[in-house]
């Protein structure tokens, strides 16, 4: 499910964060999904239970987690609508950039470089 790369110049909990938001933007993990709990996902992956419990923290604060209490921790279907959103500025972005008359390679370029890829 998730792996940590002890040799990355990403902290852990990001590697943690990431992967977790990657699963449920391309839904590996499916609204309603339990994900496991903060201890137990620390010990699967050797990590202070503090690293994943601030992963799950910003996984929360963006929405596309959310605690039941004892009940545990679930994809929420928040999660869900902040990929319309998401595909939604897509559009918006690529119609923008054809309006322009930019070349789709600069477009995507310019979208790498704003999300840090390139």
């Amino acid at each position: 499910m998730i792996t940590i790369d002890p040799g990355s110049s990403v902290a852990p909990y990001e590697q943690v964060r990431s992967q977790f938001a990657q699963q449920i933007t391309d839904r590996t993990l499916p609204v309603g999904a339990k994900l496991p709990t903060v201890r137990a996902l620390a010990a699967e992956l050797k990590l202070a239970a503090n690293t994943v419990a601030k992963a799950y923290r910003e996984l929360e604060e963006a929405g596309l987690i959310e605690t039941r209490g004892r009940a545990g921790t679930f994809v929420s279907a928040a999660g869900q609508q902040s990929r319309i959103v998401i595909q939604r500025a897509a559009r918006d972005y690529a119609s923008q950039a054809r309006a322009l008359g930019l070349d789709p390679q600069e477009a995507l370029s310019i979208v790498k470089a704003a999300l840090s890829l390139d």
